[in-house]
């Protein structure tokens, strides 16, 4: 029994564009090479062993990126460093001007206060240091050496400084084997490590 090609087109029969359109998009994307082979369009150019026409290529490229990349985290890192170092520095400079400020601040008070502690020392030498008045002058003093660690120094018999002691009048004497305090005529005050005044003194140099 011959098949039946009824439903077939004679070859004058015009075609059915519906069905046409059907076969052209069930072909779309494919592209055939010279020996009627598929090729998938999408898939880029291709050898005749079917692969990939550029993979060293591809290759050199991803390396080059790889590269760049990381040279830019190099370079982030090294920047991130640098600023670091900067805000460390930053930190440590304002920490120290903070603390030169205070202690400048300090220094500037107690020596406002050195004229009234003089005048509590001449009290006290004279024996006018009674009273009330001796209740505060010791306050103050014990404040200001617990507070700001304000000394008093000077006193006779001491060998003569000139680091510390300003001499204001000279003696000779043969009591003494180096030159030493005779008289103490204004104490000295240190803050600390620093001398806010030298004591002011008579020496006696040996005879």
């Amino acid at each position: 029994m011959s098949a039946d090609n009824s439903s077939a087109p004679s070859p004058g029969e015009p075609i059915d564009p519906e069905l046409a359109e059907a076969v052209d998009s069930a072909f779309d994307g494919v592209v055939l090479d010279e020996s009627g082979e598929v090729l998938d369009a999408g898939a880029g150019p291709v050898d005749q062993a079917g692969g990939d026409l550029a993979p060293a290529a591809e290759a050199d490229r991803l390396r080059a990126e790889a590269a760049q990349a990381s040279e830019d985290l190099a370079r982030a890192r090294a920047d991130l460093y640098n600023l670091q170092q900067e805000y460390q520095g930053f930190v440590r400079r304002s920490r120290e001007a903070a603390a030169g400020h205070r202690e400048a601040g300090q220094a500037a008070v107690v020596e406002a206060l050195i004229p009234v502690l003089d005048e509590i020392a001449l009290a006290d030498e004279h024996g006018d240091l009674t009273g009330p008045f001796a209740t505060t002058a010791g306050k103050l003093e014990q404040v200001l050496a617990d507070r700001f660690g304000l000394t008093r120094f000077g006193a006779v018999g001491e060998p003569f400084d000139p680091t510390v002691h300003e001499a204001l009048m000279a003696t000779e004497s043969s009591e003494v084997s180096e030159p030493s305090i005779m008289l103490v005529l204004q104490p000295g005050y240190r803050l600390g490590e620093r001398v806010l005044r030298a004591a002011r003194v008579q020496v006696a140099n040996p005879a």
